[in-house]
């Protein structure tokens, strides 16, 4: 992963933010960040935790499952098996040498893997431009 957004992956479309802030902070940022536009956080997952609970470790990792109904219940309708990507969703990791990223799905491989019209796009694309500005992007 790179410094700054990387190019996003046509297979697995997805796009990584590199974090210029720890672990801990990164997730908090995020969580303020989507709070304060009025996104709705329906969970987070500290797989690190989770990992843990069973005897295994992994470095710190968060997943943060988030959404707006009134941005995803179009696609849904547009095609239901939208649905499969929704609630929209932002994974933190740490590295071992302490860098922190933060990948989503990109809006393009969204609108693509399920055939929605590209006009819904502007309902996804304002989360992704928010995680990256939030990070200094």
């Amino acid at each position: 992963m790179t410094s700054s957004a990387a190019p996003t992956d046509e297979f697995t479309g997805v796009v990584s933010f590199r974090s210029p802030y720890a672990f801990d902070d990164t997730v908090r940022r995020l969580l303020k960040a989507l709070a304060d536009h009025g996104i709705k956080v329906f969970t987070t997952i500290d797989q690190q935790a989770e990992a843990l609970a069973v005897g295994l470790s992994m470095p710190p990792t968060t997943l943060i499952l988030f959404g707006n109904p009134k941005g995803g219940t179009p696609l849904m309708l547009a095609n239901p098996l939208s649905g499969i990507d929704l609630p929209l969703k932002a994974l933190v990791v740490e590295s071992p040498q302490n860098e922190v990223d933060v990948i989503i799905n990109s809006t393009a491989y969204i609108i693509g893997r399920h055939s929605l019209p590209a006009q819904l796009a502007a309902n996804l694309a304002p989360a992704e431009r928010l995680i990256a500005s939030t990070l200094g992007h």
